[in-house]
């Protein structure tokens, strides 16, 4: 709304409600009377200045962060800017609304807008390099699910013993299915991007079998066709891994407890940063420069809806048995496919994605919590 307006019927009283927000104040857009002169072109829309608000709550987002706040998009798939309620009579455009009634989702889309650039921002630490490769490694090639191989080949590469050989022996690394599934979902999320946890359960279930990482069988016959059958293994047990890697000290890294709502927020964020780094910065960023952070705080774990658990029970069975009868060795024991109930949320909560939000904006050097 430009200054040209000024004079309509409750954009006063929202410049005020604007200035108030703008100071540090959290009253709601309901509640508030008071009016002021426009302080600006344009009037911010109504999930800028209701995230204001939200933050204001939250602790002490200061003059910087309250200004990238009013002036942020919200990017993806969603509502445009949304006009205050009582403002102007709108013939065209988005209906007005009240800011309290923003769903929470709407208010993630411009908080994951500035989360993305702050991360951008930071940057990764320092990592060290592969190291040199050792002449006398075991070599070998490590598959299978990847939220739990991804840091054994990173660590792994570190150490001179990088995954990948021609013709090197093949670790399929696996788990229960249900577990597979989501961890499938939560390594794309801070990778390569990923669909809405929901929309990604639909797919399961339209296809009935597992995402292709989270397919042991499929993969383990890609790979007896160009390697042999007798040089697949699949891994079951997660302590065997030092030994058939070559490493006779230490462990192998775990990746780090991450909360279904802090997976959601990495999905949003990535598809921001999607949009501002080259793809391989992305997954470094997603993985080194977010991951740590959100993984600090606690929250619920991500398990499969309980309507999808006999699907998984009945689709494990199946593929233990296939594993066995195709004849590869195995490492653990297979009955680990079995999905087994474990604590946690069936899905993102998006009040809870937007705490957490919420906090780490506030964290970012540009605000401090209360």
């Amino acid at each position: 709304m430009s200054t040209a307006e000024a004079l309509q019927p409750g954009l006063r009283r929202a410049w005020g409600w604007y200035a108030h927000l703008r100071g540090g104040g959290t009253t709601a857009w309901a509640a508030w009377t008071a009016e002021a002169e426009p302080s600006g072109p344009y009037l911010p829309g109504a999930q800028q200045l209701e995230l204001l608000r939200r933050l204001n709550e939250a602790g002490h987002p200061g003059p910087r962060l309250a200004d990238r706040v009013l002036t942020a998009s919200a990017p993806g798939r969603g509502r445009p800017d949304l006009p205050l309620a009582g403002t102007a009579e709108q013939r065209f455009g988005p209906r007005p609304v009240d800011p309290a009634e923003v769903p929470a989702e709407e208010l993630v889309r411009v908080a994951s807008s500035l989360l993305a650039e702050d991360t951008v921002a930071a940057g990764v630490p320092a990592r060290p390099g592969p190291g040199r490769r050792l002449p006398w490694r075991t070599r070998y090639r490590l598959l299978g699910d990847p939220w739990l191989t991804e840091p054994i080949r990173e660590e792994l590469a570190a150490r001179g013993r990088p995954s990948g050989d021609r013709g090197a022996p093949v670790l399929v690394l696996g788990t229960d299915v249900a577990s597979m599934v989501v961890d499938v979902w939560t390594a794309r999320s801070f990778s390569t991007g990923a669909p809405s946890w929901p929309e990604w359960l639909a797919g399961v279930a339209e296809r009935r079998r597992p995402p292709r990482r989270a397919d042991l069988v499929r993969t383990a016959r890609r790979w007896a066709d160009e390697v042999g059958r007798d040089r697949v293994r699949i891994v079951f047990d997660p302590a065997a891994l030092p030994r058939l890697v070559g490493v006779r000290r230490g462990s192998l890294p775990a990746p780090p407890p991450v909360s279904a709502d802090a997976t959601d927020l990495a999905r949003r964020v990535g598809a921001v940063l999607g949009v501002l780094v080259a793809p391989e910065r992305r997954v470094e960023l997603l993985r080194h420069g977010l991951l740590p952070r959100v993984a600090a705080v606690p929250g619920p774990a991500l398990t499969m809806p309980s309507d999808l658990m006999p699907w998984a029970t009945e689709y494990a069975g199946r593929v233990r048995e296939t594993l066995v009868a195709d004849g590869y060795p195995v490492v653990g024991d297979p009955d680990v496919l079995l999905p087994r109930p474990r604590a946690g949320v069936e899905g993102p909560r998006d009040d809870a994605v937007l705490a957490l939000a919420l906090r780490l904006l506030l964290e970012d050097g540009n605000g401090r919590t209360g």
